[in-house]
């Protein structure tokens, strides 16, 4: 669970800011390691191949589940999974599966388990036929941050969209709503509240790097 002893307690409170002063997600109140998370990372733009596909691995794992489970899970996750390095995982065959379903670090779902080594799959046939992981999926979402300063909703048409073209390249459980939570997490939709602190800073991102 460490996640890093918990984000170094949390940036150090935000460099010393004071803790009152701070107003966050809802989502994120109450549990130190949900707060880390949202303070460090979720709606940050990621553009890395690899780590955008972790992220939407991880998020077809939480299906029926809490974030806060898989959160909890991800050093695990990541050891299980080699640090998913697609190259790696895209190797998992039946042993691997084996040891898998009886490692209880992790969610122990063989559909989930075999999404995943599908999904390293996808995503190795992909850069194969020279699509970068990161170019496609920001290319898909316009290549630049949305702010959302509406509602939050469960999937738009922009997730629709992207899950119906990740169903298309072979990745499963990527249905419209949990590619939703994936877009939120990896910053291509920006949906801190409006009286967040963290949302200034990410409205200052620019787009996807040419």
């Amino acid at each position: 669970m460490n996640f890093d002893k918990v984000k170094d307690k949390v940036k150090d409170k935000v460099s010393d800011s004071s803790e009152r002063e701070l107003s966050r997600c809802s989502w994120a109140d109450g549990d130190m390691l949900m707060q880390a998370y949202h303070d460090t990372e979720w709606g940050v733009p990621e553009f890395d191949s690899r780590a955008l596909w972790e992220k939407l691995m991880l998020d077809g794992f939480q299906a029926g589940l809490s974030w806060a489970i898989i959160l909890r899970k991800r050093d695990a996750f990541r050891k299980a999974f080699k640090n998913f390095e697609p190259e790696k995982v895209a190797r998992f065959g039946p042993r691997d599966i084996a040891r898998l379903l009886v490692n209880p670090g992790i969610v122990r779902s063989r559909a989930k388990i075999e999404a995943t080594i599908a999904g390293a799959r996808s995503f190795l046939v992909m850069q194969g036929e020279g699509l970068d992981f990161s170019d496609w999926v920001w290319g898909l979402a316009g290549g630049k941050p949305i702010h959302n300063s509406g509602p939050v909703p469960a999937q738009t048409p922009l997730s629709v969209e992207i899950s119906k073209a990740l169903r298309a390249r072979g990745f499963k459980f990527v249905g419209p709503v949990i590619v939703y939570a994936w877009m939120q997490a990896v910053g291509i939709i920006n949906d801190h509240s409006r009286a967040c602190f963290r949302r200034k800073p990410i409205e200052k991102w620019r787009g996807h790097p040419s």
